[in-house]
C-alpha cells in the first residue's frame, strides 16, 4: 500500500503518479524494454553507444591504478575544480575561484537536485521552458515549490519574449533555463537571456543554468552562458557535465558554478545527498577539460554528421523535421503522416520500422502535452552504422504508409 508523502509530489511532478496514486514508469523505460523486446534500434534514450575521447578514459584507467578509489573532497578534488575554472576562462571568459565558487556533483541532474532543494521554498515558483526534462518538475515538487512554465513550440521552439518575461514575478524564486535545450535542440539567445536577466533582477529572482550540452552546437551556432551577461553574475547558479561531452554518461560527474555564497548554500544541501562520488572519474573530467579546441571541435563535428544521417532517413520517410541546433535529439511531427498520437507512434515504430523513439509529450504538461502530442524525438548521438541502419529502417515508412 502506498503511503502518502513526499514521493508523491516528486512522482506527481514527474508526471509519474498514476490514476490510482501509484508511481508510474517512466517513458524512457518504457520504450526501452519495448526496444530490448523488439530487437529494434533504440533511439529514445540520450546516451552515446560509443567511447569518448582515449584521454579522457586512460586518465581514469590511470587514476584508479594509481589508487585514487577513495572518497574526494567535498567539494570535489582540486585538480577538477581547477580545470573547471579555466574552462569557464577559456571559453566564456568567466573568472571563477576553485575553492570557493565551483562544486563538484553527482552529475548535472545532483547539481539541480541540490541547488533547488536549497533555495525553493514551500509555495515558491519555478519557472521553466515547456518541454523540460522530466526531472526538473520531480525536484521542483519535491521542494514544495509551484512549477510554472513558458512553452516553446514546433518548429523553432523559441520562446515568446514577451510571455517569458510576464511569467517572470514577484513570486518567481528560480527561473531554470536550459540551454542548449533538451528535447528541442533550440539554443537561447543572447537577447532572450537579456530579457530573463532584466526580469530577475526586476523581481529578485535566481537564475539556474542546464549547460550539458554546451559544446555540442552545430550549424556555427553559440552558447551564452548566463552568467556572463552584465548583472547576472550575483544571481546565477551554472550547471554542467562532463557526461554529454566526452561520452561518459555513467560516470555521472558534473558541476556548477557561481557566487561563493550560492555554491556554499548549494553545498549545505550536496553533501547530504551523495556525499561525494567518482573519485577517478573526477581527474577524467579534468583532463577532458583541458583538450584542445580540435577535440571539442571534432566531437561537435561527429555529433552533426549522426544528426544529418538521422535527419535524412526521417525526411525520406516524409516526417516534417526540426533540424537542432545543439545537442543529442532531433524532433518531428507525426500529424502529417496521419499520426496524431506521437506516443502510439513510439509503440508502433519498432513493428513499422524497427526503430524507438520518445514522444515529446512526456516532457509537458496538460495543455502543453495536448499541443506537443503528435511530436516524436529521436537521439542521435549513436555510431554512424546503427544511425546508418535506423534511417535506411525509417525511410521504409514511406513505402508502408502512414496507418499505424
Amino acid at each position: 500500500m502506498w503511503r502518502p508523502g513526499p514521493w508523491r509530489r516528486a512522482a506527481a511532478g514527474a508526471g509519474l503518479l498514476t490514476a490510482d496514486g501509484v508511481p508510474g514508469t517512466t517513458i524512457f523505460a518504457e520504450m526501452s524494454a519495448l526496444a530490448a523486446s523488439t530487437g529494434a534500434i533504440n533511439l529514445g534514450q540520450g546516451f552515446p553507444d560509443t567511447d569518448g575521447p582515449q584521454e579522457v578514459l586512460r586518465a581514469a584507467q590511470d587514476a584508479i591504478a594509481a589508487g585514487v578509489n577513495q572518497y574526494p573532497p567535498g567539494r570535489g578534488t582540486q585538480v577538477l575544480r581547477e580545470a573547471v575554472a579555466r574552462h569557464q576562462a577559456r571559453w566564456y571568459g568567466l573568472r571563477v575561484d576553485p575553492e570557493t565558487e565551483v562544486l563538484v556533483t553527482a552529475g548535472a541532474t545532483e547539481a539541480l537536485a541540490a541547488v533547488l532543494l536549497a533555495f525553493v521554498d514551500e509555495g515558491d515558483e519555478v519557472l521553466t521552458l515547456e518541454p523540460a526534462y522530466d526531472a526538473y518538475g520531480a525536484v521542483i515538487a519535491l521542494a514544495g515549490g509551484v512549477h510554472r512554465t513558458v512553452p516553446v513550440d514546433w518548429p523553432a521552439f523559441r520562446p515568446d519574449p514577451d510571455r517569458l518575461r510576464d511569467a517572470i514575478t514577484d513570486r518567481t524564486r528560480v527561473i531554470l533555463l536550459n540551454t542548449p535545450h533538451n528535447p528541442t535542440g533550440a539554443v537561447l539567445d543572447e537577447a532572450l537571456l537579456r530579457v530573463v536577466v532584466e526580469a530577475a533582477e526586476r523581481h529578485d529572482a535566481l537564475i539556474v543554468t542546464d549547460e550539458v550540452y554546451e559544446h555540442l552546437l552545430f550549424d556555427g551556432a553559440r552558447h551564452v552562458p548566463v552568467a556572463a551577461l552584465p548583472g547576472a553574475w550575483d544571481r546565477t547558479i551554472s550547471i554542467s557535465s562532463g557526461g554529454k561531452t566526452f561520452s561518459t554518461t555513467g560516470w555521472k560527474i558534473g558541476w556548477l558554478t557561481g557566487p561563493a555564497e550560492l555554491v556554499s548554500a548549494a553545498l549545505a544541501v550536496k553533501q547530504f545527498l551523495t556525499f561525494v562520488n567518482g573519485a577517478p572519474f573526477q581527474p577524467a573530467i579534468a583532463a577532458g577539460l583541458d583538450l584542445p579546441d580540435e577535440v571539442f571541435a571534432s566531437i561537435a563535428g561527429t555529433l552533426q554528421t549522426g544528426r544529418d544521417t538521422l535527419v535524412s532517413g526521417l525526411e525520406a520517410a516524409g516526417f516534417p523535421v526540426s533540424v537542432p541546433r545543439a545537442g543529442y535529439f532531433v524532433i518531428v511531427d507525426g500529424a502529417p503522416l496521419g499520426f496524431p498520437d506521437g506516443a502510439e507512434l513510439c509503440r508502433s515504430l519498432p513493428t513499422l520500422a524497427g526503430v524507438v523513439g520518445v514522444p515529446v509529450s512526456a516532457f509537458c504538461r496538460d495543455e502543453q502535452a495536448a499541443r506537443m502530442r503528435s511530436l516524436v524525438r529521436f537521439a542521435f548521438c549513436k555510431s554512424p552504422g546503427v544511425l546508418a541502419e535506423a534511417s535506411t529502417r525509417l525511410a521504409t515508412l514511406a513505402q508502408r504508409g502512414s496507418t499505424v
